[in-house]
């Protein structure tokens, strides 16, 4: 997301390129093959220097998996005084894809995700971008992000194509995906909002991605943790990385990766000893009781 530097209308500088380089070219050593993007991070800058990095890398295109996501409108854009906003409108899509592809410097993206859902989507706009895009070549597969099961539902009734991603925020912090399957019919129950989108997605076959996987470094590092709970969760992970031998990105990483949903982890570090320290999550392997102690350390209180 922060690829591209700050989120203003400051260029390209000679060292947020070089870090670009260095990032894709260290994730790919480490056997990263899918980069998410979003036509808004740092309002377009991420996308732009990640399509030089791939420009300059002979064959990288493809070895890769590129997705990017539209929808979100930015306050104050295009002009002075209009709100943030979320537009699934069919020229919106249409213009936000050709948009990121001129960016990224390539004639498609792997996959496109709608960003968040739009309370006044017309499925049947939605479907009818879709068209376009896989009809010209300019995106191969779709999906969606921050997506609950009735609102897939809803877009499904006019889309065609297949919905392959669901990318939501999950973590130890934030595990309401989880949560919401085991705190039904009880007393003390804590609204989520998940309402089965877990297992809504497992069972049509979508992909669920994880964003913010260790909650913006707050399972890797006590001391970015802001609260008791937080602090509680990170010296857990901690106390598992070291009697695992492995980093504490890896165990965190892999409490998601041992759920059989599958989860896709979205890593969000511009930090190569993180990014690297990460992917030593693919070595871990949790019990099912280490899972839980982390769940449970995670909800604040044992499971009903």
């Amino acid at each position: 997301m922060n690829i591209g530097g700050g989120w203003d209308q400051t260029p390209l500088t000679a060292e947020v390129r070089s870090r670009a380089a260095k990032l894709v070219a260290t994730a790919v050593e480490h056997g990263i093959t899918l980069f998410d993007h979003a036509d808004i991070y740092t309002l377009g800058k991420s996308e732009a220097v990640f399509g030089e990095v791939v420009r300059q890398s002979k064959g990288l295109r493809q070895k890769i998996v590129i997705q990017s996501k539209c929808g979100i409108r930015l306050e104050d854009v295009p002009q002075a005084g209009v709100p943030g906003r979320y537009d699934f409108s069919y020229g919106h899509i249409v213009h936000s894809v050709e948009g990121s592809l001129r960016r990224l410097q390539t004639d498609y993206l792997d996959i496109l995700l709608l960003h968040r859902p739009d309370p006044l989507a017309e499925p049947d706009e939605v479907a009818r971008a879709f068209d376009e895009l896989q009809r010209s070549g300019k995106v191969r597969h779709f999906g969606v992000s921050n997506h609950t099961a009735s609102q897939i539902e809803l877009l499904k009734k006019s889309v065609s194509q297949p919905l392959v991603v669901n990318q939501l925020e999950l973590n130890l912090l934030h595990a309401h995906l989880i949560e919401d399957g085991i705190q039904a019919n009880q007393e003390d129950n804590r609204y989520t909002g998940a309402m089965g989108t877990l297992d809504y997605c497992r069972l049509h076959d979508m992909l669920i991605q994880a964003w913010a996987p260790v909650a913006g470094g707050k399972l890797v590092d006590p001391a970015e943790a802001d609260d008791e709970r937080a602090r509680r969760v990170a010296r857990r992970v901690a106390q598992l990385a070291e009697e695992k031998g492995t980093s504490r990105e890896a165990v965190a990483l892999a409490w998601l990766l041992r759920h059989p949903a599958p989860i896709q982890p979205i890593i969000g570090t511009t930090n190569l000893e993180h990014l690297i320290a990460s992917c030593q999550a693919d070595g871990v392997v949790l019990s099912r009781e280490e899972w839980y102690a982390l769940f449970v350390a995670g909800r604040g209180g044992p499971v009903p």
